[in-house]
């Protein structure tokens, strides 16, 4: 799940980069509110974490010019002015969240989730394709009754081809939404991501649901087929 942190303080924007990095979001992190809005309305993201005092523009009206655009990715505004005028101008203003600084960071963590859960309509709680199901709340992964012991990267992977089943999913698209933009589109760490997943949500299993798309990217279907059938 791709994020992006406004934030202008260094201190707090590196905090909130590695714990976001950490749960297993793709982070961006911008320090100016003219940048973000710019960010915001060339990219897509998952959910914006948006302080309110900011050089260039301020929160409240990053807020505004993304919705007066159409871009809808849910805002959780985050700043020390925590009156309640501001509270109520932040959410009137088409913010979904709103925390005060100082602030606990598994609080934040929390609530993103919630946001994402609820960033796009009849967004399941449990991610399921066939037998293989996924809790983002909880970081935990099944193939059928069986628990799936993955890595914090491996976990984001799997979100994100769950909530794209039977869809090619290119090799930049992956790295855009699942690894910081640092990383080179060439780089074959996506393909080296995919061979570890597949090894454990699939052969153990003797089925092939994630599958490669030459020239394309990869694709996981809606349900697996036997290992032995046209997994191409």
């Amino acid at each position: 799940m791709r994020v992006l942190v406004v934030e202008d303080d260094a201190r707090t924007a590196s905090m909130l980069r590695r714990g976001l990095t950490e749960d297993g979001y793709s982070v961006e992190v911008s320090g100016d509110g003219l940048d973000a809005v710019w960010r915001a309305c060339e990219n897509t993201y998952d959910a914006i974490v948006l302080d309110l005092m900011l050089p260039g523009i301020d929160g409240f009206e990053v807020c505004r010019r993304l919705r007066a655009a159409e871009r809808w990715a849910p805002i959780l505004m985050l700043t020390a002015r925590a009156d309640l005028p501001d509270r109520v101008r932040g959410l009137d203003g088409g913010a979904d969240d709103y925390l005060a600084k100082p602030f606990s960071f598994e609080e934040l963590s929390a609530r993103l989730r919630a946001l994402v859960r609820r960033g796009a309509p009849a967004r399941p709680t449990v991610l399921e394709a066939g037998s293989l199901r996924l809790d983002p709340a909880t970081r935990q992964a099944w193939r059928g009754t069986v628990a799936l012991e993955l890595s914090t990267k491996e976990l984001a992977l799997l979100e994100l081809l769950l909530r794209r089943p039977d869809e090619v999913l290119s090799r930049t698209f992956i790295l855009d939404h699942a690894w910081d933009s640092s990383y080179d589109v060439s780089s074959n760490v996506v393909d080296q991501y995919v061979s570890a997943l597949r090894r454990k949500i699939d052969r153990p299993f003797g089925v092939d649901q994630l599958e490669t798309v030459r020239g394309a990217g990869y694709r996981l279907r809606s349900t697996p087929v036997p290992a032995d059938g046209d997994a191409s």
